[in-house]
């Protein structure tokens, strides 16, 4: 029809006319379909916002104190949590059934169930928010350790290497030897002199290919899903203030490869790689059974201590040193195992570490600018000369079974360091992480494509108040 009406005109000379006002006929009609489309999907993004629930609550510790930046979030939806600022409040909004289970914790702290019912924010603020309370469960076992009696009859070279061997074989029994993936949230969070400061939290899935890795061990793979940090909206100012430097961009310049694009390093900072180091590496780190078979041969450096509840703790102590002694480290690694079955029920691990500067460097503006943002005290540093580290880590690994296998529940880290310059000077800082599993399979596991591996996530910036 269009096509005859168009001769027809085209007849008479007035062909352009027509194909001009059928133009504008088409493309009004297109602008009333996406109008239309528009509409329909503002009406839906309506309904969904008006289901929308805000919930809130207050973490405070047995003391009654708050707990800054504690993670709350729905079982069912991790991505729609939040932290606790620095009086412990907290606030999200989710669709959620009144009966769903919201996970409140924070490393050091047993783990706090609440219904979401619980927390449904009443719209009178007179009425007061739901408080939660969290206990304490130091995550480091030193103390116990020391605490607990060594057993002299089982120190005999023979009685070790017989014990060694049973946990070894029980190891070998329980632990998986076919792929595993996980799903979890792992939060990192940052402080310096006690002050929280910032906290990062990703939502992960992990692939395990046991003893794929170099020199047999487990081969870890990450792919970041979702990721928010969370600042004090103070900090973020003085971070921004300090970040606004040239020492990024000076940097880059000297360190930067041939062709990189520019900024560089400002966009790393803003941007997530799926295999960000420290929520990778938390759940890399201490790859037990490859160590627990690296040092049972090395029977001189074992202890064994009873404990109570029928666990033995087993214990190794490693010392590295370098450099005339300008570098040190010492491990020491528990294995808290069954007394009757050799089974392993937790793990942990603590190292420190000093590193001796002879005469000290003194740190250029650039450096300084770097320091600033580690120390993010009140006042900035103008001069140091750095002369030592030192630090400390404990980390802990709870276990879950399934199928008749052991595999990963939880893991703690805690991270004390300490950055010391000349006249005395030291500057502290803290990093607490955790990761929780929120679900977990084991049958035909297929490892992750590179893409999926070397795939960006963005950041969501989030100032808590």
């Amino acid at each position: 029809m269009f096509n005859f009406v168009a001769k027809l005109q085209q007849k008479n000379g007035s062909t352009k006319f027509i194909d001009k006002k059928m133009n504008y006929a088409c493309i009004n009609q297109k602008k009333v379909v996406l109008l239309s489309q528009f509409l329909s999907e503002m009406k839906f993004f309506l309904c969904i916002l008006a289901l929308l629930t805000t919930f809130a609550g207050r973490v405070v510790d047995q003391n009654g104190e708050p707990v800054p930046y504690a993670t709350v979030y729905p079982e069912i939806a991790p991505e729609w949590g939040t932290a606790t600022n620095n009086d412990g409040i907290f606030s999200f909004e989710a669709n959620l059934p009144s009966d769903s289970r919201v996970i409140v914790s924070y490393i050091g702290y047993e783990k706090k169930t609440v219904l979401a019912g619980t927390l449904i924010a009443d719209s009178d603020p007179a009425a007061g928010l739901t408080s939660i309370t969290l206990a304490e469960q130091p995550i480091a076992l030193e103390e116990t350790v020391v605490a607990a009696k060594k057993s002299k009859q089982r120190n005999k070279r023979k009685q070790m290497v017989s014990l060694l061997h049973a946990v070894y074989v029980k190891l070998e029994q329980e632990f998986p030897h076919d792929n595993a993936q996980y799903r979890i949230v792992s939060d990192v969070r940052m402080s310096s002199e006690n002050s929280p400061w910032g906290m990062e939290q990703m939502i992960a899935d992990i692939v395990v290919l046991p003893e794929q890795g170099q020199q047999g061990r487990d081969s870890v793979q990450f792919q970041g899903r979702f990721c928010k940090r969370f600042f004090d909206a103070r900090k973020r100012a003085q971070a921004d203030s300090i970040l606004a430097g040239e020492a990024l961009e000076r940097m880059e310049k000297k360190s930067a490869p041939k062709g990189a694009p520019a900024n560089m390093l400002r966009r790393a900072a803003n941007a997530v790689d799926s295999g960000v180091v420290v929520h990778e590496a938390l759940f890399a780190i201490g790859n037990m059974r490859y160590d627990f078979e690296q040092a049972m041969t090395d029977t001189k450096h074992w202890t064994v201590s009873n404990e109570s509840e029928g666990e033995t703790v087993l214990t190794h102590t490693q010392t590295v040193s370098r450099y005339l002694g300008c570098f040190k480290m010492t491990f020491r690694r528990h294995y808290i195992v069954d007394s009757r079955t050799y089974a392993v029920r937790r793990f942990s691990e603590h190292a420190e570490v000093k590193v001796t500067i002879p005469f000290g460097i003194k740190l250029n503006a650039d450096q300084l600018q770097m320091l600033n943002l580690v120390n993010m005290s009140e006042s900035n540093i103008e001069k140091f000369r750095l002369k030592k580290l030192r630090g400390s880590v404990d980390l802990n690994t709870i276990y879950q079974r399934q199928d008749g296998r052991v595999y990963t529940l939880e893991r703690n880290m805690i991270c004390n360091a300490f950055i010391l310059g000349s006249k005395q000077t030291e500057i502290p800082l803290v990093i607490k992480a955790t990761q929780r599993v929120t679900d977990l399979q084991t049958s035909a596991v297929q490892p992750f494509s590179r893409s999926q591996i070397t795939r960006r996530l963005r950041r969501e910036i989030v100032e808590i108040y």
